[in-house]
């Protein structure tokens, strides 16, 4: 079961505040779930690429949270750029979206999102549908645990 491991999930959010709520939703979760928040796709992509000082030791995420209310279709082009990545393909991607538009939705699952989740305004209901979703990814999913960006960061951290 994935709950035996520390797992690791990066939200592509762009807003603070939605960054801290998604913090304290994660938090009540009930199992070890480590957040990191990158604030744009390219921030995402060094993230997962391990690029810069800031993320040369950045974990290899469990999950994808991707906020699609970002500046245009970037969202498209972060999906289009990780699951051509041999790398990044095997990461699950899940969009959270405020817009029930079909089109967004069907962009979403045609350029490789594992889920398009509708994000509620109310707070409360916010923290019951990530506490749902880590449910669903964290404790019935199961997730690979090997990958060789992961063996190359636990190696380097164990050097």
């Amino acid at each position: 079961m994935n709950s035996q491991r520390n797992l690791c999930l990066l939200a592509v959010v762009d807003d603070p505040g939605e960054a801290g709520q998604l913090q304290l939703a994660v938090q009540q979760i009930g199992f070890a779930v480590k957040l990191y928040v990158a604030s744009d796709y390219l921030e995402a992509l060094q993230f997962l690429h391990q690029q810069g000082e800031r993320f040369q030791c950045a974990p290899r995420p469990d999950l994808i949270l991707l906020d699609i209310k970002m500046s245009g279709q970037e969202y498209l082009a972060f999906l289009v750029t990780a699951k051509q990545d041999e790398h990044l393909r095997a990461i699950p991607v899940v969009i959270m979206a405020t817009s029930e538009l079909e089109a967004d939705v069907r962009a979403a699952y045609h350029h490789g999102a594992a889920g398009y989740v509708l994000k509620p305004a109310d707070i409360n209901e916010f923290a019951g549908t990530i506490n749902k979703l880590g449910q669903y990814w964290f404790e019935r999913i199961r997730l690979p645990e090997n990958c060789s960006i992961c063996t190359d960061v636990a190696r380097a951290i164990n050097e």
